[in-house]
C-alpha cells in the first residue's frame, strides 16, 4: 500500500473531522459515490487530502475549469511535496477544432498553439501513473478525451542499465520510434544529442533534468542526471527508465497494422463516394487520408493523428476510448476520483459527448474525415460515471445526480475553521438600485474593502461600469468577452487595490477566493433563471463568506422561490455557525490568502533590451540569451504562471528563428 505524506500545519477543525471519517468509512466499506457538502471557506481542498491521505488510494480530482485546476494543483503540491503530485489539462494555449460549415461552403482548418510546458506536464502525469503508486493528478475535462494505449505506452519504453551492453545505433534509433528527435545544436526537452561515446536524452516528461549515458564501446559505463542549463551532474544512477514523448506513440508493428486498416476503411468510403455520385467528397477523403497515410508510414504520426485513435489504439468501433482513466487503472490497485464544484463539472462532462459529435458527423459527410474519426472522441456520461471504482463529489451546491447516487454517503461541512459566519443577507428594491448601490459602495469603500456587483447582461456589465467610473469609483468589468490571461490580471489588480469595484455575470462564482471582498450586490435578483437559480445565488453570496464584515445586497421587487431557499438555506448554516462558535469560545477572524506572484517581466528587462537589437547579436551572444531565456520561462511554468512563460517562449522562438 503506498503511503501519502500529508504536511500542513493546520489540524482538522469544526466539523471537518466528521466529515473526514463518515467519507472515509464510506469508501472503505466499498460504497462507489459520497458526496462532501462543503460551504465556501470550510476547508474542503485540506478534507479532501485528509481523505487521500487516510486511504492511501491513488488519486484523481477533476474540475470544470482550468483556473481551479492550477490553484488545486498549487494547493496540493503544498500537502503532499514528498509524493507524486501531477497536473492534466488540455495543453494547448488555443484551440479551434476543425469544422464545416455546409450552408455557406466554409471549412475552418484546425488551428492551435501548444504550450510546451503543459505538454511536459501530462507526459510527466502519465509516466507517473506507469512508475509510481503514490499518484495524486489535477485534471481538467482533458482527462474525459482520447489518449493512447497505456499498455502500447508503457511498452514504448527503453531501459538501460549500468553495464548493459546495447548498440548505440540501435539506441539512437529506438529513441527516433519512441518519438524523440536528434539535435546536437538546441538541447530541449523530447531531444537528444550525440557527442562521440556520449548520448545526453532530455525526457519529454522532464523538468530540468536531462539523462548522461556515457559508453565504453557498446557497454554502458556510467548513467547519471544532469542539469541542463548548467551542465552540471546532479545523481549517479544504476538503471535508468525512459518514456516515449507522446501517448500516441506505438510499435511498428501495431502502426503498419494502423495504416492497412485506415487504406481498407478509405477504399469501402471511396467506393460510397462514388456510388451516391459525390465526386467532391470523394476527391477531398481521398487527397486528405492518403497525405495522412504518407505522413504516418514515413514519420510515424500526421497532423489530426488523434482522429485514426481507433486503429492506432486497437479498440473496437464504437467501443469506449482510452483516456487517462485507463492509466489509473493501469496501475491495477483501486484509486478513488474526486469531482470538484461537482454541480458544475458533471453537467459540462455530461455535454462534452454530444457536441464533439454533431460537429464530426459534418465533417464525415461531407468527406473531411473517416467514419472512425467518430471514434475520437471524450467519454460519455455514462461511461465517465461508471469508469472508476470510488468517486467523491465535493461542491456547496450539490445537485440531484450527486445527492441521489451517494444516498446516506453524504456528510456536510458547515463550520469554517476561521469561524466566520455565512454573510448577513438585506433585500433592498430594485426600483433605484443604481443610485442606492452606489451609496453603498462608497461605505465599504472608505474603510479598504472590496466589492463584487453581479449582473445579468454584458452590456449591464460594461454601461455600469462607465457610469461609476464617471462617478469617481475605480471599477472594472469581466465577462466571457475577456480572456482568460486578462481576467488573472483583473482579479489579482482587485486584490492588491488598484481598484474597489468588480462587476461580473457569472465569473463571480465558483472559484474565486477573494478575502478582500466585503460586499456583494446581486442586481435584479429576482429574475429568475439560470443566472438567478438558488445554486447560483448561494454561489454568488459565498464569495462575501471569507470576510469578517461579509454582507450581501439582493436588489428585488419580489422573493422568488429560489431567492427565499437561498436566503433559508444560508440563515440555517449562520445559525449552525454562531452556535458552534458560542460553544466552543471562538472569534471570527478574516480569511487571509497569499497574494500570487505579479505576472510582469521587469527581472529580465536586461535581456529584452539586448534582444532589440537581435539584428547585431553574436551567435555566441544569442545562445546565452536563449538560455537564460529558457530557465526563466520553466521557472515560471514551475510555480504554474503560464502566461508569464508563454510570453518568455515567444521571444525564444523569434530568437530562434534568425
Amino acid at each position: 500500500m503506498s503511503e501519502f505524506y500529508l504536511e500542513s500545519p493546520y489540524q482538522p477543525s469544526g466539523d471537518q473531522p466528521q466529515a473526514i471519517d463518515k467519507l472515509v468509512a464510506s469508501i472503505k466499506k466499498g460504497s462507489r459515490y459520497q458526496t462532501l457538502i462543503g460551504v465556501t471557506g470550510s476547508g474542503k481542498t485540506y478534507t479532501m487530502a485528509q481523505i487521500i491521505q487516510k486511504l492511501k488510494m491513488p488519486t484523481l480530482i477533476m474540475t470544470h475549469n482550468k483556473t481551479l485546476a492550477a490553484q488545486l494543483y498549487s494547493e496540493f503540491k503544498g500537502f503532499f511535496p514528498k509524493n507524486h503530485v501531477e497536473y492534466f489539462i488540455s495543453y494547448y494555449d488555443y484551440y479551434q477544432p476543425e469544422a464545416y460549415i455546409p450552408r455557406s461552403d466554409l471549412f475552418i482548418e484546425k488551428d492551435s498553439s501548444i504550450n510546451e510546458e503543459l505538454e511536459r506536464l501530462r507526459l510527466s502525469a502519465t509516466a507517473s501513473l506507469l512508475s509510481f503508486d503514490d499518484v495524486i493528478c489535477v485534471a481538467s475535462v482533458s482527462a474525459n478525451y482520447g489518449l493512447g494505449d497505456p499498455s502500447e505506452y508503457k511498452e514504448m519504453v527503453q531501459v538501460i542499465e549500468k553495464g548493459d551492453t546495447i548498440n548505440q545505433k540501435k539506441l539512437l534509433l529506438r529513441l527516433v520510434d519512441m518519438g524523440y528527435k536528434r539535435n546536437d545544436t538546441f538541447f530541449d526537452r523530447g531531444c537528444f544529442r550525440v557527442s562521440g561515446d556520449v548520448i545526453d536524452i532530455y525526457p519529454a516528461y522532464s523538468e530540468e533534468e536531462a539523462i548522461r549515458v556515457e559508453f565504453f564501446g557498446d557497454e554502458v559505463e556510467s548513467i547519471n542526471y544532469f542539469e541542463v542549463f548548467l551542465n552540471k551532474k546532479l545523481q549517479h544512477l544504476n538503471k535508468v527508465v525512459i518514456y516515449a514523448a507522446n501517448q500516441f506513440i506505438v510499435g511498428h508493428e501495431r502502426l503498419q497494422k494502423a495504416i492497412k486498416s485506415i487504406e481498407q476503411e478509405l477504399g469501402e468510403r471511396l467506393e460510397y463516394f462514388k456510388k451516391e455520385d459525390k465526386l467532391v467528397e470523394y476527391q477531398r477523403l481521398k487527397q486528405r487520408v492518403e497525405f495522412d497515410l504518407e505522413m504516418l508510414g514515413s514519420t510515424g504520426a500526421c497532423k489530426g493523428v488523434e482522429n485514426y485513435a481507433r486503429y492506432l489504439t486497437g479498440i473496437e468501433p464504437g467501443a469506449t476510448p482510452y483516456s487517462l482513466f485507463d492509466y489509473f487503472e493501469a496501475m491495477n490497485k483501486e484509486y478513488l476520483v474526486i469531482v470538484d464544484e461537482s454541480h458544475v463539472s458533471l453537467p459540462q462532462f455530461r455535454g462534452m459527448f454530444a457536441g464533439d459529435r454533431s460537429r464530426k458527423e459534418v465533417l464525415v459527410e461531407y468527406g473531411f474525415r473517416l467514419p472512425s474519426a467518430l471514434d475520437n472522441r471524450p467519454l460519455m456520461f455514462d461511461e465517465f460515471i461508471h469508469k472508476a471504482p470510488r468517486y467523491l463529489f465535493v461542491s456547496a451546491t450539490p445537485k440531484e445526480l450527486e445527492l441521489e447516487l451517494s444516498g446516506d454517503n453524504t456528510a456536510e461541512q458547515i463550520i469554517r475553521p476561521t469561524g466566520l459566519l455565512d454573510p448577513e443577507v438585506e433585500i433592498l428594491s430594485s426600483k433605484n438600485q443604481v443610485e442606492t448601490l452606489f451609496d453603498k459602495i462608497k461605505e465599504v469603500t472608505c474603510k479598504d474593502e472590496k466589492v463584487l456587483v453581479t449582473v445579468l447582461t454584458k452590456k449591464m456589465a460594461e454601461e455600469l461600469t462607465r457610469y461609476y467610473a464617471d462617478l469617481g469609483i475605480k471599477i472594472k468589468y469581466m465577462h466571457s468577452d475577456i480572456d482568460a490571461i486578462e481576467r488573472n490580471q483583473i482579479i489579482r489588480s482587485l486584490r492588491v487595490g488598484e481598484f474597489d469595484v468588480l462587476v461580473g455575470i457569472n465569473l463571480l462564482r465558483e472559484g474565486l477566493d477573494l478575502p478582500e471582498v466585503s460586499l456583494v450586490a446581486i442586481l435584479d435578483a429576482d429574475k429568475e433563471g439560470f443566472l438567478r437559480s438558488e445554486t447560483s445565488l448561494i454561489q454568488t453570496m459565498g464569495r462575501a463568506a471569507r470576510n469578517l464584515n461579509g454582507k450581501v445586497i439582493m436588489f428585488a421587487e419580489k422573493i422568488t422561490d429560489s431567492m427565499q431557499k437561498a436566503i433559508e438555506t444560508t440563515l440555517r448554516r449562520r445559525a449552525i455557525q454562531e452556535a458552534y462558535n458560542k460553544e466552543h469560545g471562538i472569534t471570527p477572524t478574516s480569511t487571509t490568502r497569499k497574494m500570487d506572484e505579479n505576472l510582469k517581466l521587469e527581472e529580465h528587462a536586461d535581456i529584452y533590451n539586448t534582444f532589440d537589437k537581435k539584428e547585431k547579436i553574436p551567435p555566441s551572444e544569442k545562445k546565452k540569451i536563449i538560455t537564460e531565456l529558457t530557465k526563466a520561462m520553466h521557472e515560471a511554468a514551475k510555480i504554474l504562471e503560464f502566461e508569464k512563460a508563454a510570453k518568455l517562449r515567444d521571444q525564444i522562438e523569434k530568437l530562434k528563428k534568425m
